[in-house]
């Protein structure tokens, strides 16, 4: 079987994301909000989405697996190629109006990520990564911030709904804050990691996490010339997703024993 083209895989990420962001634009201010659980919410826009981004990928790879937030379905990252959507990341952000929100589509090949785009609709800005080709903003070239110590970085952290008293972020937040000239919880793991690679943020974590979070935005860090790892400072493992990616080395080095999971965590 012919291998799918890199370029064709990366527009078929922006196409899906863009039918997918259509979607969140025409439902703003007319979509019923459901609670999946205590503070995980789903609304009509999550759904219309995911189903307008299934369709761009299944009319163009329709062998492929798929995975994607509103449809759970592990296994799917078993297959040789299987894409992994998050038709909204940032729900009740617009659930509730704050303009903080995104879609985020990826495709791996054997736990590998080969391309990815972040789309934030209401500023119109599109990251695009693809492995080894570097990562774009609305076309142009990204790059890392310059920051190379925590005093000088202002980093972003992701908490799960309702974060337990003994959270890794939690107990990780409160060891990175006095350290670093700020940080930032923006609801929007998919757009934190834009914003490192762009270089809005300088570094950012978190421990629970799923595939179709980090997907496109981790790739998007790393070809953009970032440090990139699991939140213990090993490899990244897309199945697990927990990551810490910062601007540069040197920084990355000197968040690891912050961020990583108490000694006796997984």
């Amino acid at each position: 079987m012919t291998l799918p083209r890199i370029d064709d895989l990366l527009a078929t990420c922006e196409a899906a994301a863009q039918a997918g962001a259509e979607q969140l634009l025409a439902w703003r201010g007319r979509f019923s909000t459901y609670e999946k659980a205590p503070g995980d919410l789903l609304t009509d826009a999550d759904l219309a989405s995911q189903q307008a981004i299934r369709e761009v990928i299944s009319q163009r790879f329709p062998e492929h697996g798929f995975l994607a937030e509103e449809e759970t379905l592990p296994e799917q990252l078993e297959q040789t190629w299987c894409w992994v959507v998050d038709p909204l990341d940032g729900t009740t952000n617009y659930a509730h109006g704050f303009p903080f929100f995104a879609v985020s589509v990826a495709i791996s090949r054997e736990g590998q990520v080969m391309a990815g785009v972040v789309l934030d609709p209401l500023r119109d800005e599109c990251f695009q990564a693809a492995a080894g080709q570097g990562a774009r903003l609305n076309g142009k070239p990204l790059e890392t911030s310059a920051a190379q110590s925590l005093s000088e970085a202002v980093v972003a952290v992701s908490f799960p709904p309702h974060p337990r008293e003994q959270s890794d972020d939690l107990r990780a937040f409160s060891q990175v804050a006095p350290l670093s000239q700020a940080v930032r919880r923006t609801g929007s793991a998919a757009l934190n990691l834009a914003y490192v690679a762009c270089g809005r943020l300088d570094a950012h974590w978190a421990h629970e996490i799923h595939p179709w979070d980090a997907a496109a935005g981790v790739l998007l860090v790393k070809e953009a010339g970032g440090a990139v790892s699991n939140s213990r400072g090993d490899e990244f493992d897309l199945a697990r997703a927990d990551y810490l990616v910062a601007s540069s080395a040197r920084l990355h080095e000197e968040l690891v024993p912050l961020v990583a999971p108490a000694s006796g965590r997984p």
